[in-house]
Parts: structure tokens; sequence; C-alpha cells
């Protein structure tokens, strides 16, 4: 069995994991709000912004490992295929 398949199987399931946890992150943020809440009388907002803060900013870190993952596997299934055209003119 060939490496190719493996390859783009990983390249594929990591680039997916990448866009779920970015779709994940996209509808997390739409809720949030760029206001300052200053009257003690919007208690209630201003704890659900820091909740939908809290969760973004949970989410940042997985999102910036998936990033670097899907990058490397680009990578890697680049450098595959040009190995693969220096090795035909060989």
């Amino acid at each position: 069995m060939t490496i190719v398949p493996i390859m783009w199987t990983a390249w594929g399931v990591v680039v997916l994991f990448t866009v779920a946890i970015y779709l994940y992150r996209s509808n997390l943020q739409k809720n949030e709000e760029d206001q300052i809440f200053l009257d003690d009388s919007f208690e209630h907002e201003r704890s659900a912004q820091a909740a939908i803060v809290a969760k973004v900013q949970k989410v940042e870190p997985v999102l910036r490992v998936a990033l670097w993952l899907a990058g490397i596997a680009s990578l890697c299934v680049i450098a595959y295929y040009v190995m693969d055209v220096i090795n035909q003119f060989k």
C-alpha cells in the first residue's frame, strides 16, 4: 500500500478539524458585542459578554494548533509531489 491515500486522509482530517474549530469560534463571536457597559443595571449583559469572551479564549489555542497542523500537513503533501516530480526527471 502506498503512502498517498494515508497522506491525503490525514490532511483531510486535519483540515476538516480546523474548519470545524474555526466555524465554532465564528459562531461564538457572532453574539459578541463591541460595547462597554458602564452602568450597573447592565450587569447581566456584562456577565454574558464575559462568558462569550472566555469561551472564545479557550478555543483560540486549539485553533492556533490546528492551523499549524494544517499548514504542516499541506507542506508535506506539496513536498511529496515536488519530490515525485524531481524523481521522474532523474
